[in-house]
């Protein structure tokens, strides 16, 4: 599509327009069977190759504007794109063309008393609007998971990389259509104005499901205003708890690689409990202080080193997505299981234990999209679990949990067979 907003743009008609040209390209895409669609992607890798000039040139200009701007080092890096990181964009398209299609597999198959064959069968969601900002990989990753699982995408990234996006995206297409897959099946909202992502966010029953990936007011907002289901995850307030039977060496390991290796992702451990009859939660403590971390504890655990902070009341709650940490010391296992029940978000929670029985009861009782027994919740991670690439972690209880890759951005018809049968 290419029309072009202005002051007077009704953006639910331009949502419209959008989301009608990508559910018929959808209906295309899902006629390809698998080898077509990873072929077509196959084509888009190639395309973002072959414009990796103008891609990079586009990008340029997004990194000045933000220079100017006054976005920070970090928010900086994001952003940037050079000719090693588009390269690593495209063998990303390329990957997720390789994993295995998930349409059309039999999830169950069984034949009911009556006679009637009954399969549970695989199928795409159809339309999915992606809102995300800063990263222009976001671009390529979301659209080449969307045409993987046969759905139609319809993008709105942020304006910090609007010029990169376009470059990306117009690759893309060129990439796709030159295989056979409907330009429209990825489409880009030409406006950065809010009141396009407040239309799509409004469209239901030509939007089927919206995945925001970003900041927490951006996240915040999408759920809050949504007429359309909503695939997400708000903040990542990730616990770490170390049983009294914890290896030592491993407690201090996992618990500094949860909080230190990348403090701004979501599966940082944003909170360390320690258990009372722990013998070496100073050690433990004073490693993650010497590498630089700020840590905010109650009075038992600012016991175990003087430079330890008091925490607050909000610090329970916080994601920092940063170098700081609130520690706790509890009594036990159930005490743990409490604290993580009132303060988790519901991302990652982990536990560090040589007790068998308690790590299952610890598996069992945290209602976490994903729990982890004697590992970093940096783990927390689509292409650790073998998925690929992933398009978000969802928190919620209800279709996709945790990473959300190919399998995630399906649904399920039931296919009945019958041979005459009429219901007595």
């Amino acid at each position: 599509m290419s029309t072009q907003p202005d002051q007077t743009t009704n953006y639910a008609a331009l949502v419209a327009e959008f989301a009608r040209a990508g559910r018929a390209a959808q209906r295309v895409l899902a006629r390809m069977d698998d080898a077509a669609k990873a072929a077509a992607l196959c084509s888009a890798a190639a395309a973002l190759r072959r414009h990796s000039g103008s891609i990079v040139e586009a990008n340029a200009r997004d990194v000045a504007a933000g220079t100017a701007r006054g976005l920070s080092p970090a928010m900086l890096d994001r952003l940037r794109l050079d000719e090693e990181r588009l390269e690593g964009i495209a063998a990303a398209v390329e990957a997720v063309a390789a994993l295995s299609d998930p349409v059309g597999e039999h999830i169950s198959h069984t034949t009911a008393p009556s006679g009637l064959d009954l399969v549970r069968v695989r199928i795409p969601i159809g339309l999915i609007g992606i809102i995300y900002e800063s990263r222009p990989n976001v671009t390529a990753d979301a659209a080449a998971l969307c045409v993987r699982a046969g759905n139609a995408a319809l993008l709105r990234g942020g304006s910090e990389a609007v010029n990169s996006n376009r470059a990306i995206h117009a690759a893309l297409a060129e990439g796709l259509a030159e295989a056979g897959v409907p330009a429209e099946a990825v489409q880009l909202m030409p406006t950065q104005d809010r009141a396009a992502v407040g239309a799509m966010l409004r469209a239901a029953g030509l939007v089927d499901m919206i995945v925001p990936r970003g900041g927490k007011g951006l996240v915040e907002r999408v759920q809050n205003d949504a007429r359309v289901p909503v695939l997400a995850h708000l903040d990542g307030i990730c616990h770490t708890y170390i049983h009294s039977a914890a290896d030592r060496a491993m407690a201090s390991e996992i618990a500094l690689n949860a909080k230190m290796r990348r403090t701004g992702i979501c599966g940082a451990m944003e909170s360390l409990l320690l258990d009372a009859d722990f013998a070496t939660g100073g050690d433990v403590v004073g490693a993650l202080l010497d590498a630089g971390c700020e840590l905010r504890g109650d009075a038992r655990a600012q016991a175990l080193d003087e430079r330890i902070r008091p925490a607050s009341a909000n610090d329970w709650d916080c994601e920092y997505l940063d170098a700081i940490l609130s520690v706790a010391v509890v009594d036990g296992l159930d005490a743990a299981l409490d604290h993580i029940a009132r303060h988790s978000s519901g991302h990652t929670d982990a536990i560090v234990t040589g007790d068998e029985a308690v790590a299952e009861r610890f598996l069992a009782e945290v209602d976490s999209a994903i729990v982890m027994v004697n590992a970093s919740t940096q783990f927390a991670d689509g292409g650790e679990f073998g998925l690929g690439a992933e398009i978000g972690i969802a928190t919620g209880r209800l279709h996709a949990r945790g990473p959300v890759a190919l399998e995630g951005l399906t649904t399920y018809k039931w296919q009945v067979r019958g041979t005459g049968q009429t219901r007595p």
